[in-house]
């Protein structure tokens, strides 16, 4: 069994940050991940990370896997299945393999939400969708809907408009108030746009691809497309054998130094009960957390 000082589980921007810095450490460490840049790879355009004016997430996050690559961090896609407690680490289990290591940081981010409607399941792929940034070009002279009142519904619209005639923007609330409010005036002043408040989809039509959403008010809207931005939650099944410690929403708890209830367990970015939740704040969670598992290994070594 291949044996680790870090197992790093995700490949977002706290995975991968916190890769940069254990290879300076010159710890050896590997990375696993289901996807490519996690969440943040989705965003159509970041404009508040240091460094670029704006920048695409998939653009952003290829520079974090380039630098990871470049100082030989390994990065496996692979899915976490379990992770077991040992006397002296922890046997990290894939569905290929089994790896062994003395810490580990759970970066894996969270899960995109979903309406749970009638239509929505059915339909996936065939007009609903999650992301814009991955799906909007498909929907070339079409009218869309966005469902959701954050950053990322304002930004998915916005970049629907690109290419669509008509996108609306359904809303359960009577105002924008989670989103930045420079998105806001993007989308105000955007012609292709409409914000419908007060609104929620509690329907998705159609046979073999959308067709229209029922909302709640009784009325129709005629689309050909959906896209559903409602946040996203911690899952986190595979840290059932550890005592890691959560909150009630089942965001994991950690303290300054990134350490979470289990001995040896660190965690970093959307995963932790951290309020702010940035590429950039990620991305310093998964620092601080290498920094302290690299003086923890240090002086587990001195003692022996």
């Amino acid at each position: 069994m291949e044996e680790y000082d870090l197992i790093i589980i995700g490949g977002g921007p706290a995975g991968l940050s916190a890769a940069v810095y254990a290879a300076r450490y010159k710890l050896k460490t590997l990375v696993l991940s289901k996807t490519i840049g996690g969440i943040a790879a989705t965003a159509n355009k970041i404009c508040n990370y240091p460094s670029y004016k704006e920048i695409k997430g998939f653009e952003l996050m290829q520079k974090f896997i380039e630098q990871a690559k470049a100082l030989e961090v390994p990065i496996f896609y692979n899915e976490v299945k379990e992770i077991k407690k040992q006397k002296t680490g922890f046997i990290v289990s894939t569905k290929k393999t089994d790896y062994f290591c003395k810490k580990i940081i759970i970066a894996i981010g969270t899960v995109r939400n979903k309406l749970n409607v009638p239509g929505e399941a059915g339909l996936l792929g065939k007009g609903v969708s999650y992301c814009a940034t991955c799906d909007g070009v498909l929907f070339q002279d079409k009218i869309v809907a966005v469902v959701g009142g954050s950053d990322a519904a304002l930004t998915s619209a916005l970049l629907l408009a690109e290419y669509s005639p008509k996108v609306y923007i359904i809303y359960r609330k009577d105002k924008f108030f989670r989103a930045e409010p420079s998105w806001i005036d993007l989308v105000e002043n955007n012609k292709k746009i409409e914000s419908l408040f007060n609104e929620e989809v509690v329907k998705i039509n159609g046979k073999d691809n959308v067709e229209g959403v029922n909302l709640k008010s009784g009325k129709t809207l005629k689309v050909e497309g959906i896209f559903i931005e409602v946040g996203s939650l911690p899952k986190i099944d595979f840290l059932s054998n550890l005592k890691v410690e959560t909150d009630e929403k089942g965001y994991v708890l950690v303290d300054k130094t990134q350490k979470t209830s289990e001995k040896g367990v660190y965690a970093a970015g959307d995963i932790t009960n951290n309020s702010l939740k940035q590429i950039i704040t990620a991305g310093a969670e998964g620092a601080v957390a290498v920094y302290n598992i690299y003086q923890e290994i240090k002086k587990d070594s001195q003692k022996s």
